[in-house]
């Protein structure tokens, strides 16, 4: 909340300075996170009155002023601004003026032959808006010229940005803020009130009030007001509610926002006459009730908007006209010609503004206010000061004020018991022991911090305990003693406590599961990835979707199901944009339904595609397609990095694009079938790995070859969880030299290698140190439905070199299961 220093001296005393005032809100929980002192921005621009006012006699848009600022000699200024004309006051920036909005110095000049002893301003050039039509013109029954303008525009001001927690919603208001800075600085409070308000009580026109729903509106207050007139806020009013960013519209709205700024208290305008013609009948009957299913109504932003069962509505004669705590409707807002007002002053539950107001993606000023909770003891009198002020700057009669309750305790308050022994375990010693003074905080002390906040203390029967009455405005807040043992930290400051560390302190460490998942990342980054990060929330499409039932966005309403789409968009969108070929991975979690369970879980996936040379001169500048076995090498050291052993097999179709049971099947439309292949791990299924199709490659306009993958994260950190992964042993290498043989044979194509290779190492036994696949052929001279491999085995011992008769016997044994367990045909 923007907070006016001008307006909060009005309020209380405030001594300090706008720096020292923003350091003790900080530290007493009220985060101030900006300054803005206005009073440079027009350091130097006094009144002037334009005397004189004559065409240039060399430009056509501009005019020769001479300008009355006080002094003994008028100014000669010349001025562009179209309204400039003689006889109106004006601000004028003197020679030596500098206007830091603009970042302009004043100095004499010429300006077409003519010269110019300074510059007549408008509100854009005083920073009070961004852009202006011309200069700007007071309306003033006493000038004083060659005066400061700054006390005439609010610029001798200076506006702290506050920011409260959400339980403190007593400091949404001017009031609040004020009784904070008395509690924290000692000074003096004035609470503004409403005197001399009088209804006159006439019998007609009629209104009543009546509520159905008492749960989501305790009280509401309904005032009819006759003979206003709409006209613009005088200029104090205005200022008041640009400084905390509020924007004038007329004397009636503008009074219901200050009331809304000083007081916490939403309130709202209707047009009588309107809600009369809206109605159909003269005798207005204002309600409160939800909403039923298909009404609609248009609110004050213009929008028409779709009722929902937890939206509550104000009626009139039971027909919508304003959103409770929200909005109100377009159909009965004040305008110019309003003559009659019925002025709404409620309290309505929290959870069921909020409930309403995200029902309609919708928030406001008011409904913030709502959400966090309003004041209830002060309904009365926020109703009562605003009738007065629109009685003051509009005129007219207050006829009619009519309540409804719900009949329930509206005391607000609250008696809780504190023990000073408690206050001092929870708080510890301060730090004023250490130099002889008291180490805790005395009884008289904390008294006099809960009287400060407006607490009554009174002393029980038991020794050193406190009996503690809550003041109305901090009843939702304070609820507990150890409520009331934080205020006391706050105000007497969390800075004049000694430090205190627990008497045990454990090193912090990561959990082996977040550790893990660390290592994962850093081996994918480690392979050239770059880790991306998308939203959970995506479009409704398919059955077994996890559908939120009151989304932020409805074009975002579902849980993902998988995370190959958003790395296929990203990876479009990135090549539309002309920063090439994003080859990426993204840790995160997928939803799904099973049957009416849901069902959710942790996996990993990518996308690898592009040309991977950076000179392509020997291409003639074109792609290259990033080939199967180049993107299986990317995803291989990952696994490497691990220290993990991957087994890829011919995906059979049978398990699902989704590392997790359960989820949508999109392997027709997603996955070429002909180069896809299903990863596992020590026997479980960890995932897939494949080329897109040529059909969504073409539609998404991508590179000729894009690969991805898609991983179950839950098995590969329970491989990384084993003892054998959890530290890495170092094994020692032979200075032997090694042996290698070759092998090569005809084998049937649907035989994986992968089964071969494990059948080699098992056959050969402890000697084998590696089997690589070197070649592969098919084509001419090859049997039909087989293909041409070549191995190549290499034997090593840590103790001495191979000979002959340690290798051919097993590679014998090689040669022998390849033949009895696949039925190859050998070649050498």
């Amino acid at each position: 909340m923007r907070i006016s220093l001008n307006w909060l001296r009005e309020l209380v005393d405030v001594a300090i300075s706008p720096e020292e005032l923003a350091e003790t809100l900080t530290m007493a929980g009220f985060e101030v996170e900006e300054i803005e002192d206005r009073r440079p921005w027009a350091s130097g621009v006094v009144l002037g009155k334009i005397i004189a006012c004559e065409q240039h006699p060399n430009a056509d848009k501009l005019r020769v002023c001479q300008v009355d600022v006080g002094s003994s000699q008028a100014l000669n200024i010349v001025c562009g601004a179209p309204n400039a004309r003689a006889d109106i006051y004006v601000p004028v920036a003197v020679v030596g003026t500098f206007l830091p909005t603009i970042d302009l110095k004043i100095k004499p000049a010429k300006l077409r032959g003519v010269p110019s002893e300074g510059m007549i301003c408008s509100l854009a050039e005083l920073g009070l808006s961004k852009e202006s039509a011309g200069i700007h013109i007071f309306e003033l029954e006493n000038p004083e010229l060659g005066s400061d303008i700054r006390p005439l525009l609010g610029l001798d001001d200076v506006i702290l940005d506050l920011t409260a927690t959400a339980n403190r919603a007593d400091a949404l208001s001017m009031v609040g803020v004020a009784r904070e800075v008395a509690a924290l600085t000692g000074a003096s409070l004035r609470i503004p009130e409403a005197n001399g308000v009088v209804i006159e009580g006439k019998e007609s026109p009629g209104l009543a009030v009546e509520i159905s729903e008492a749960q989501g509106c305790p009280i509401y207050i309904g005032t009819a007001i006759e003979g206003v007139k709409i006209a613009a806020s005088p200029a104090w009013l205005q200022q008041r509610l640009q400084a905390a960013g509020v924007r004038p519209i007329n004397n009636v709205v503008d009074v219901t926002n200050y009331i809304l700024l000083e007081w916490g208290q939403p309130l709202h305008a209707f047009d009588r006459d309107r809600l009369q013609s809206f109605t159909g009948t003269q005798d207005i009957s204002i309600g409160v009730r939800f909403a039923s299913s298909g009404e609609s109504f248009k609110t004050l932003d213009g929008q028409n908007r779709n009722l929902q069962a937890q939206n509550l509505l104000i009626t009139a004669s039971d027909k919508p006209v304003a959103l409770a705590g929200v909005m109100g409707g377009e159909d009965t807002e004040v305008h110019e010609g309003t003559q009659n007002l019925v002025l709404e002053a409620a309290i309505f539950d929290q959870a069921t503004i909020r409930r309403s107001a995200r029902a309609q993606g919708l928030r406001s000023e008011a409904s913030i206010r709502y959400e966090r909770g309003v004041n209830q003891a002060a309904l009365t009198t926020a109703c009562n000061r605003a009738v007065a002020l629109i009685l003051e700057l509009a005129g007219g009669t207050a006829t009619v004020q009519k309540t409804a309750s719900s009949g329930d305790d509206l005391s607000f308050s609250r008696s809780l018991e504190l023990r000073l022994d408690r206050v001092n375990l929870v708080l510890g010693q301060l730090k004023r022991g250490q130099t002889g003074g008291s180490k805790y905080l005395e009884p008289e002390e904390v008294k006099n911090i809960l009287t400060a906040l407006g607490c009554e203390v009174v002393q029980t029967e038991k020794e050193r305990v406190f009996a503690i009455t809550v003041p109305p405005y901090r009843y939702r807040d304070l609820e507990r003693e150890i409520d009331l043992i934080e205020e006391v930290a706050r105000l007497h400051g969390y800075d004049n406590f000694c430090d205190t560390l627990p008497s045990k302190t454990e090193p912090g460490y990561l959990s082996p599961e977040y550790a893990a998942i660390r290592n994962v990342r850093s081996a994918f980054r480690a392979a050239g990835l770059t880790e991306l990060m998308h939203y959970s929330l995506v479009k409704t499409e398919g059955d077994n979707q996890v559908v939120l039932a009151n989304p932020l966005f409805v074009e975002y309403s579902a849980l993902r199901t998988e995370m190959l789409s958003g790395l296929i968009d990203a990876f479009q969108y990135n090549l539309e944009q002309g920063n090439g070929a994003l080859n990426g991975f993204e840790v995160g979690r997928i939803f799904w339904k099973d049957g009416d369970a849901m069902k959710e879980a942790d996996a990993v996936a990518g996308i690898i595609g592009g040309d991977p040379t950076v000179w392509k001169w020997q291409q003639s500048g074109r792609d290259r397609p990033l080939t199967w076995f180049e993107a299986k090498g990317i995803l291989e050291s990952a696994f490497q990095e691990l220290g993990l052993s991957v087994e890829y097999r011919q995906d059979d179709g049978k398990q699902d694009v989704y590392p997790i049971s359960g989820g949508q099947d999109a392997r027709p439309t997603r996955l070429h079938p002909g180069r896809t292949a299903a990863l596992s791990l020590n026997g479980k299924h960890l995932g897939v790995f494949g080329q897109l199709h040529p059909q969504l490659q073409q539609e998404k306009d991508l590179p000729e070859q894009v690969y991805v993958f898609q991983l179950d994260l839950a098995v590969l950190l329970g491989e990384l969880g084993r003892s054998n992964n959890l530290t890495r042993k170092f094994a020692g290498y032979s200075s032997f030299p090694a042996s290698d043989r070759d092998i090569a044979f005809f084998a049937p194509i649907e035989v994986p290698v992968v089964e071969m290779q494990s059948a080699m190492k098992k056959a050969a036994g402890s000697l084998l140190d590696s089997v690589e696949l070197f070649d592969e052929y098919r084509g001419d001279n090859v049997p039909a439905g087989q293909r041409s491999l070549a191995f190549r085995l290499i034997y090593r011992a840590g103790d001495r070199t191979l000979s002959e008769s340690d290798v051919e016997p097993a590679q014998q044994k090689v040669r022998d299961v390849l033949v009895e367990k696949f039925g190859v045909s050998l070649r050498s």
